[in-house]
């Protein structure tokens, strides 16, 4: 494991000011993956940016975790069509 790639649990909720109970439900939910080496919990730099976006909209916005999920998963699903309809348009505008 490079040091690099990973950010601990503990870290990151130190640094937003939140419980690491709240990383350990997100990752219940499937929301944002954690890895765990040896006794501690990491969180992939990947990871990073959807794991604050989650939590402006679970603390900023005081939506519940149930919540969130269903917005995270209409996000990615709108970012995956619009993906498909560029690729659908790139592939229409070769046959013009």
């Amino acid at each position: 494991m490079q040091q690099e790639e990973y950010v601990s649990v503990t870290e990151f909720c130190n640094g937003h000011s939140i419980s690491t109970t709240v990383i350990s439900q997100l990752n219940e939910f499937g929301l944002v993956r954690v890895i765990q080496r040896s006794d501690s919990l990491y969180i992939p730099m990947e990871e990073l940016p959807k794991a604050e976006k989650i939590l402006r909209l679970h603390t900023d916005l005081n939506i519940n975790l149930e919540g969130v999920e269903v917005i995270t998963r209409l996000l990615e699903r709108i970012e995956r069509t619009e993906e498909e309809l560029i690729r659908l348009k790139n592939k229409l505008s070769f046959y013009e």
